[in-house]
């Protein structure tokens, strides 16, 4: 962040300060005990928790300044209240970020969203980008009100290329998002069914995605998913130059001669416009191809080879937790933590990765419900349990009343001999799991964000590496 002055931050959020109009700040934290010297501390007001009532810690631990919404008695600027869902302090960051983007004239945003893949694909993004320069690309999901301004807000002043994840629950979410953040590239990754049932309708869900790469002025580029009908439509309406990625022979940006591994890496041949270069990418599933496709397209609209981003991709890690986290335990079980979140696209793209894998032993799917899907939730429920059943997953685990229907459409489809189980609690499917894994075993857990499975793959990887199977209640 560039250090600025409360008179300054006053003047960007529409506040009015309270105390020493000359003081600086070089940093912001909305959490009291994550405060450094200099910071200003951003007192939101939340649902459970109110940040004015930790001030006093905040600046114990050095915050210079209070960003509030009532007065403090310290050194602060109040911002006014605001109509609308959205906390005044957020909205305040949001306009006090809007204004570190008019000093950071030389950095390259790009703007990433999708309806799956999106965190991945900017993790891939922003380590293909650092071979160029100093990137910022923080790494989990700060992809909403708050956490795009805080990217900003958050990136050293030396930065070059800044990565900014764009998620949204509605039409002109992506569009307050890129009125912050003035992206030069946008990369859309695909159209899926999360969030069907705030917005309505797959193409409204379109709609909403096109925010991104409408927003680019003339000189910018836009990043998209030719194998995505709905992503490579987006191209019509669009002003600014556009590159293709994807796995069929229209794309300006190919992946060809693909080879998939016993572990579930792969390598392929990036093709560029007759010119090509081998990767060996340490990510698991083809949709990390089509993910790292994406920041392959990214580097070619900065500026770089080929050769350079086929060096690049094949250093790439995963940078961002619970998504596709394959954890070898010593029993002789294999551990793959996908628990971040789930939707009927990325829920599909999972198992697929799991049905690859070369195994001795069994693959397991313990899944729990997709959010937000609306009028479609059943229906895309059982699909994706006849998905398992189609893709010869050797034992479905449904966990919790809202995944009874991937259960129900395994059973339909023909799993009818306990390939598919399912549990109302972690409890009883983690003694399930405990008490029938055998070493060459994979096991694949994967739910949407509400339904937390990262606990119950925790749970499952610690009573598997104490062999100490229990009796859950």
């Amino acid at each position: 962040m560039h250090s600025v002055t409360l008179a300054q931050v006053a003047h960007a959020v529409q506040g009015v300060i309270e105390g020493d109009s000359h003081i600086v700040v070089s940093g912001v934290q909305t959490d009291s005990r994550a405060v450094s010297p200099g910071d200003l501390y951003c007192a939101i007001v939340g649902e459970r928790v109110d940040g004015h009532d930790f001030i006093d810690e905040a600046l114990k631990n050095g915050a210079t300044a209070v960003l509030a919404s009532r007065s403090t008695g310290y050194p602060s600027v109040i911002v006014p209240p605001v109509d609308g869902p959205l906390d005044a302090v957020i909205m305040a960051l949001g306009n006090l970020a809007r204004y570190q983007r008019t000093l950071m004239s030389d950095v390259v945003v790009v703007g990433v969203t999708g309806s799956s893949g999106k965190t991945s694909t900017k993790d891939i993004i922003g380590q293909v980008l650092s071979a160029q320069g100093i990137t910022h690309a923080p790494s989990g999901s700060p992809n909403n009100e708050l956490g795009l301004p805080l990217t900003l807000l958050d990136a050293p002043v030396d930065t070059k290329f800044l990565v900014a994840e764009m998620g949204m629950r509605g039409l002109g979410h992506i569009s307050y998002l890129c009125d912050i953040a003035a992206p030069q590239i946008g990369v859309v990754t695909n159209v899926g069914h999360a969030h069907v049932g705030e917005v309505g309708s797959i193409e409204g869900i379109a709609t909403a995605k096109a925010e991104l790469v409408q927003s680019l002025p003339v000189a910018g580029t836009a990043i998209l998913n030719s194998d995505d009908r709905l992503v490579r439509t987006m191209a019509q309406s669009l002003t600014c130059s556009v590159i293709t990625y994807g796995f069929n022979n229209s794309a300006d940006v190919q992946a060809r001669n693909i080879q998939t591994h016993a572990d579930g890496t792969s390598e392929f041949e990036l093709w560029v416009d007759g010119s090509s270069a081998e990767v060996r990418l340490a990510l698991l599933g083809e949709h990390n191809i089509s993910n790292a496709l994406a920041a392959a397209a990214v580097g070619l609209a900065v500026g770089m080879t080929v050769q350079e981003i086929a060096q690049a991709l094949a250093h790439v890690e995963r940078k961002s937790k619970w998504r596709m986290e394959v954890h070898p335990l010593e029993c002789g079980i294999t551990i793959i933590n996908d628990a971040y979140n789930a939707n009927p696209e990325s829920m599909a793209a999972a198992l697929k990765t799991l049905a690859s894998f070369n195994t001795f032993g069994r693959t397991w799917a313990v899944v729990g419900a997709m959010a937000e899907l609306g009028d479609e939730t059943i229906a895309e429920h059982d699909r994706i349990g006849r998905l398992a059943v189609r893709l010869n997953i050797s034992q479905l685990v449904s966990v919790g009343d809202s995944a009874r229907a991937l259960f129900l459409g395994a059973n339909q489809e023909g799993s009818w001999d306990g390939e598919s189980v399912w549990f109302p609690n972690f409890a009883q499917a983690s003694d399930y799991i405990v008490e029938r894994a055998i070493p060459g075993d994979t096991i694949l857990f994967k739910a949407s964000r509400s339904g937390a499975f990262e606990l119950l793959a925790q749970d499952v990887e610690n009573r598997l590496n104490a062999h100490v199977p229990q009796k859950g209640s």
